[in-house]
């Protein structure tokens, strides 16, 4: 059986979201962030080198990376669900986004997180230094950066409904995650109609309300 290695408030709640919508029977082992460094807790080593999050485990198969788990999943165990048919432009598209979510998309989010830290975190003598430093390096190249991935997102929703085509789909799941980050770190559902019916479609989805009943709270989960 397939067990999730699932850390609070993170990206494996995706994976959670997967097996759910494919009906596939998984256990579920919690991790809990350290609440100071909100790190992931020294215990996932144990599962995989990196300790990082997601992680699942099919037997003595260790797999992670999210992308890699949702390509895998779908490919072992989807039978044709969650992925356009092979040789299509859909299936294109749904290859792009599965990639690009993890590829493109999260760095800049990743930076907005860490420049917003960093003055809190600095020492009280170069505080104002950091901040300084913090602040340009978010206007000047982090948030034009984070304004043309949210209008590209707004652009291609504008295409279809879904990410790949007319139908939801696994590259729908894996773009959730940055949407959802975006929403609450920088802004993205300001002036975008279809990013915010998009995340209105998901949030109601069965699958979405039942794999956060299992994964427990979800900071992005509004």
């Amino acid at each position: 059986m397939l067990t999730v290695h699932h850390l609070n408030n993170s990206r494996s709640q995706r994976v959670l979201w997967l097996l759910e919508e494919l009906g596939l029977p998984y256990e579920i082992r919690h991790y809990q962030r350290d609440p100071k460094t909100m790190l992931a807790p020294p215990e996932l080593k144990a599962i995989h080198p990196l300790g990082k999050s997601p992680v699942i485990t099919d037997g003595a198969v260790v797999l992670a990376e999210t992308g890699a788990i949702v390509e895998t999943v779908v490919e072992t165990y989807g039978g044709g669900r969650l992925r356009p048919a092979a040789g299509t432009p859909d299936r294109q598209r749904w290859t792009y986004w599965l990639h690009y979510a993890e590829g493109s998309a999260m760095p800049p989010l990743l930076m907005k997180l860490v420049f917003g830290v960093l003055p809190q975190r600095a020492p009280l003598l170069v505080k104002p230094i950091v901040n300084g430093i913090a602040n340009t390096a978010q206007k000047s190249f982090v948030d034009p950066q984070l304004k043309a991935h949210f209008d590209y997102w707004e652009a291609e929703l504008g295409r279809s409904e879904w990410f790949a085509g007319s139908e939801f789909s696994a590259a729908d799941i894996m773009m959730s995650f940055p949407i959802e980050a975006g929403a609450s770190r920088g802004g993205a559902l300001e002036g975008r109609p279809k990013l915010t019916a998009f995340l209105h479609r998901i949030h109601n989805r069965p699958a979405y309300r039942a794999a956060l009943e299992k994964g427990g709270p979800y900071a992005y989960a509004e």
